[in-house]
């Protein structure tokens, strides 16, 4: 009686299994990992109290049929900005939206009035097309002392007409909301800087001492290389005098070898 004989099927190494099960589990999570994360944010997104910053507005395209078409992005009234200047992007125009301060503030000893609110992006050459991201630059300040963070309210425009309202505030410590709002954290100025990225006076004093040091240091290597200098000297006119006194010495005893006795 034949029994049917059953292929086998080769088996992998362990090594081998366990990475064809990483890569099976990376490639899960790669296709579960949704547009949620791809949102309108701010980069950096970490500046000083007090000081002006350079931050740019990246806008990514979640939509595969659609190019984002216009940017919108409000500045906090709570806390008014008295200098916003966007950079210029090919292919933009760019407006930014002035309001009137109830009470008007002073800023290096100039009365401000009103103050911008409102940055407003039109695209004139195509927009953000599917599977892209663009990024708006902006100089900011003078950034308050008195709060830990900034939220930027942005609306992205689609080209079908389509709006998504990045607006809601993140809460510290709660899941991250569906539409976050661009979040600028404010971090208290480094030891020895004033805001401005300007060294203090430690800093002042130290490298003063530093050069102080440097020079007691080039004023003992000089004096080490002079008494060396002399040290030498002396050893090199010793030699010669000991020399000298020994050539003496041998002539003497061969002159008196030589005389003829009487």
């Amino acid at each position: 009686m034949r029994f049917p004989i059953r292929p086998t099927v080769p088996s992998l190494p362990s090594g081998r299994r366990l990475a064809a099960a990483a890569a099976t589990a990376a490639a899960c999570a790669v296709a579960f990992a949704g547009p949620a994360s791809a949102h309108v944010s701010v980069n950096p997104d970490t500046a000083e109290q007090g000081g002006y910053a350079t931050i740019a507005f990246k806008v990514p395209n979640e939509r595969d049929n659609a190019s984002t078409v216009k940017l919108e992005v409000t500045f906090p009234a709570d806390h008014p900005l008295t200098s916003v200047m966007p950079q210029p992007v090919p292919g933009w125009d760019v407006d930014v939206t002035r309001t009137k301060l109830e009470k008007p503030l002073e800023s290096h000893g100039r009365r401000i009035e009103e103050v911008p609110s409102k940055i407003t992006w039109t695209e004139t050459g195509g927009g953000i097309e599917p599977g892209t991201f663009q990024q708006f630059p902006v100089s900011v300040g003078q950034l308050p002392e008195d709060v830990d963070r900034l939220v930027f309210k942005a609306v992205q425009t689609y080209d079908n007409d389509e709006v998504v309202r990045w607006i809601e505030e993140p809460v510290e410590g709660e899941e991250e909301p569906e539409s976050p709002a661009p979040v600028l954290e404010l971090a208290p100025p480094a030891d020895g800087e004033d805001g401005h990225g300007s060294a203090g006076a430690g800093d002042a004093d130290r490298a003063a001492g530093s050069a102080e040091s440097s020079g007691d240091a080039e004023k003992a290597a000089a004096s080490g290389e002079s008494s060396g200098t002399t040290d030498t000297t002396a050893r090199v006119l010793a030699v010669v005098g000991i020399a000298a006194g020994a050539g003496g010495i041998a002539f003497g005893v061969l002159a008196g070898r030589r005389r003829p006795t009487a």
